[in-house]
């Protein structure tokens, strides 16, 4: 505290920064989802308000309000309203896209930029209607968001005086005034901080009559107190406790007073609180001398600039901070789940729709190799409702091929394989929401007995409100024949379907084509959930123009028979080589991605990588019906085949006598394979096929005859 009659420099206490973790969050959302790879400046708002402890001084915050909307079309200044607990004030945010280029900022043309900013809002006038602008600060960062670790620096550009404001006089405001003026200016201060329109005013005029009454007013009625011999001080809400410095707003504020009204001798009034009132004990009175030196009048020369703000260890550099262990596992999980779908937007894909894979209903039948891998890489595509279907327990030979379980789910006989799964997905990623389902498919060629035909219907009834309530199925068991029965079903309510089978060798993925309804109207009606009504509404004017897509029955001649009677170990087993899975797997959610994302979606015409008519290019690439491989060969080809009008799963004829008769068709068509056979006109195919005889040429001819190929 200075004495009386001495003078020295004025020293400011620094402005302090507290960033809340909402800040963080919302920045990293808005770089997701909204900013990518631009990196321009962005306007933001920090808030402070007087200090209100004897022994803490505030801080200038930055919330999760403090950054723009990401519903905002362009990033611009939003008008906030402050409150008596925090004042608005404007700022600018550089967030780099990497590590180096933080490090590599040019911070003092930074911060020189921003002290031309205050210069300028003081030569303007734009001071006297918001002086708010005298405390705009600069924050500079850098997010990782692999890491959840943030790197920031905050900077409060504060314009020199030259020479420096010396201090004539410093001590409370309850000695400086007396005791009547104490209580008016006590009582003006709250009222001041009790109106509205003035309780985030940071800057403003405390003048005191003659007769001890104290007014408080704006900076513009400066030049009227003066005229009426007012006392009059230059308030502001200072966030420093300290009893012998001022805080870091006063620098500035004295600039602009030496600019604007060129006194010399300046009367400054330090307002704090304590317990939301006026406390002239903790409150400062000061009195300044400014050299009004022609550098100050001169409207091209900018004075130099300080404000970077010392770190915790007192040195003037960056800060770190690390969310990671303070979020939620949960939470973080999902964070660091969508952060490389998120990425694809910023420049490979920016149409991705990340809403409509996660809301994508999946049913996955078969929790074996294939489901296995079908649902890890679901998940990693953003998909987050999954249902697993299988009647299997693990085995100890599982394992190894079926990456969702460990020995511990093959002790004591083995776990319920779907139940397991689900276990597992949610121990990988414990947002997903999946179920598990335990029930055997009925097959067709494989006969019920009577005493067991009510839990059989009842199954065929449980699958067929699954498939109903799901939006996309995986068809991924091991035996041809239990595909039919899901096969039929997605037909008849018009889902889309993916199929992986997998040989030796060798492996097949395709998607089915749509149902052989004949208006979208019907489809509408099918429909159980949005996303599916949102499939069935699309266009049928290729699935008209042109022949379906087949399913997975499509080229046989003869119904789905039990394929695993009479059969020796090796194939009853799924023998295949332990690449295969992951291959087909991966394709077959490729294939469920690119149909989300097709305009046509199920109605999508078959497309190859030499096609000219695919409608133009898809941001993922084309939509092929079927994809065949060979890891011996090393060799994948794309094939289309269209619908069979004797297919035994989706032809009309079939999906109509289901319409017709229900459950009693399925139970026939389980019971009688040939039943099958003889509605779709298999049987006489195959008896017009065997009585058909070819007879053939033996005389040779000219070589003109033949063609060559």
């Amino acid at each position: 505290m200075a004495d009386q009659g001495t003078e020295s420099i004025l020293q400011f206490a620094p402005f302090q920064s507290a960033v809340d973790e909402g800040f963080w969050h919302r920045l990293s959302s808005l770089k997701l989802n909204k900013l990518g790879i631009d990196d321009s400046p962005i306007p933001i708002t920090g808030f402070y308000a007087p200090c209100s402890h004897p022994h803490v001084s505030n801080h200038l915050t930055l919330v999760s309000e403090s950054l723009p909307s990401e519903s905002s079309e362009h990033f611009r200044p939003e008008i906030i309203r402050g409150n008596r607990n925090r004042c608005p004030v404007p700022g600018v945010l550089y967030n780099t896209n990497t590590l180096e280029g933080f490090q590599s900022l040019d911070k003092q043309s930074l911060l020189r930029a921003e002290a031309r900013k205050i210069w300028e809002d003081i030569r303007s006038g734009k001071v006297d209607e918001d002086n708010s602008v005298l405390l705009r600060f600069l924050l500079i960062s850098f997010a990782d968001l692999k890491n959840w670790s943030f790197h920031y620096w905050f900077a409060f550009p504060a314009l020199i005086l030259d020479p420096p404001a010396t201090l004539v006089d410093l001590k409370p405001a309850a000695q400086w005034f007396s005791i009547e003026e104490a209580e008016s200016v006590t009582a003006a201060c709250n009222d001041w901080r009790n109106m509205c329109s003035t309780t985030d005013v940071p800057f403003f005029l405390v003048s005191i009559s003659s007769n001890s009454a104290a007014t408080i007013s704006h900076l513009v009625e400066f030049d009227a107190c003066q005229k009426n011999g007012d006392k009059v001080l230059f308030g502001f809400y200072d966030p420093c406790h300290l009893p012998n410095n001022p805080g870091w707003p006063l620098r500035n504020y004295l600039w602009y007073i030496s600019r604007r009204w060129s006194l010399e001798k300046v009367h400054f009034f330090c307002y704090r609180e304590s317990r939301g009132f006026a406390n002239l004990e903790l409150s400062l009175v000061g009195e300044v001398s400014i050299s009004n030196s022609q550098d100050s009048k001169n409207d091209q020369n900018m004075p130099n600039a300080v404000g970077w703000e010392q770190n915790n260890r007192g040195r003037k550099a960056p800060r770190c901070i690390s969310l990671a262990k303070t979020m939620d596992p949960t939470r973080l999980a999902i964070s660091a789940a969508d952060l490389n779908l998120k990425l694809m937007r910023w420049r490979q894909l920016p149409s991705l729709d990340l809403n409509v894979l996660s809301s994508t209903r999946c049913l996955l039948l078969g929790a074996g190799t294939l489901g296995c891998q079908v649902a890890r890489m679901l998940m990693a595509w953003g998909v987050r409702k999954i249902t697993l279907l299988d009647s299997g327990k693990v085995a100890m030979s599982n394992p190894l091929r079926q990456s969702l379980y460990t020995l511990d789910d093959c002790l004591n006989g083995g776990e319920l394989k779907a139940e397991a799964a689900v276990k597992s997905l949610k121990k990988i990623f414990p947002a997903v929401e999946a179920e598990s389902v335990i029930m055997a498919i009925p097959m067709p060629g494989h006969p019920v007995p009577s005493q067991e035909e009510n839990s059989v219907l009842e199954d065929c009834r449980r699958l067929h409100k699954l498939i109903d309530s799901h939006d996309a199925v995986f068809l991924l068991t091991d035996t041809r024949e239990s595909r039919w029965l899901p096969s039929l079903l997605c037909a008849n309510a018009n889902k889309v379907t993916i199929t992986a089978a997998l040989g030796f060798d060798s492996f097949l993925v395709m998607r089915h084509g749509a149902g052989p309804l004949s208006s979208s109207h019907e489809i509408k009606a099918k429909a159980t959930n949005d996303l599916s009504a949102e499939i069935g509404a699309l266009s049928l004017k290729d699935n008209i123009k042109g022949q379906r897509l087949g399913c997975y029955f499509c080229n046989d001649v003869v119904a789905p028979v039990d394929s695993t009677a009479n059969r020796t170990l090796d194939q009853q087993c799924t023998v295949t080589r332990p690449g295969l899975a992951p291959i087909a797997s991966s394709l077959a959610v490729e294939l469920l991605v690119g149909i989300l994302h097709h305009p046509s979606g199920i109605f999508a015409k078959a497309e190859f990588a030499s096609s000219i008519d695919t409608g133009g290019e898809q941001p993922l690439g084309i939509l092929p019906h079927q994809i065949r491989g060979s890891i011996s060969q090393f060799s994948q080809m794309t094939l289309a085949g269209h619908a069979s009008a004797s297919c035994t799963a989706c032809s009309s004829t079939v999906v109509e006598e289901y319409e017709k008769r229900g459950l009693d068709f399925i139970l026939e068509a389980i019971n009688h394979p040939t039943y099958l056979e003889d509605i779709t006109g298999l049987t006489e195919l195959m008896k017009s096929a065997a009585s058909f005889q070819i007879g053939w040429d033996d005389e040779t001819g000219d070589e003109d005859d033949f063609v060559e190929i």
